[in-house]
């Protein structure tokens, strides 16, 4: 049974930072995996925010954290991250990871419906 397990979110005030963290457990292979930080604001559409290659390769980050938000993992620890600095109000959204094995998502990275696993989500709020 995969799992994947946010933690780390909560209430900051912008200009802070934050370090979240996606727990998997139940994958084949860790590393095997496309994995990717996906957020989502009341009312609105789920938003592309970073996504990192199997081997930690090929980043990728939205422009609108681009500079701000670093995506990393930890292939012995099963773990991916995303350090979140000088967060803005308009950050605000339930964030969430995604984990895919497939070669879609290799090529289109940024596309929520490539990725077949999902966290529950970590609730991030900025006050301004």
């Amino acid at each position: 049974q995969v799992q994947l397990v946010e933690s780390g979110g909560g209430l900051v005030q912008a200009g802070g930072s934050l370090r979240l963290s996606c727990a998997a457990s139940g994958l084949m292979t860790f590393s095997g995996y496309t994995m990717a930080w996906f957020r989502q604001a009341p009312g609105k559409e789920r938003q592309f925010v970073a996504s990192i290659g199997r081997s930690g390769g090929e980043p990728d980050s939205a422009d609108s954290v681009k500079g701000r938000f670093t995506i990393s993992r930890d292939n012995a620890k099963n773990t991916l991250y995303l350090q979140m600095n000088s967060l803005k109000a308009e950050d605000t959204a339930v964030y969430y990871c995604a984990a895919d094995a497939s070669w879609t998502v290799v090529l289109d990275p940024r596309n929520p419906i490539k990725y077949k696993y999902w966290g529950q989500g970590t609730q991030v709020t900025v006050s301004s």
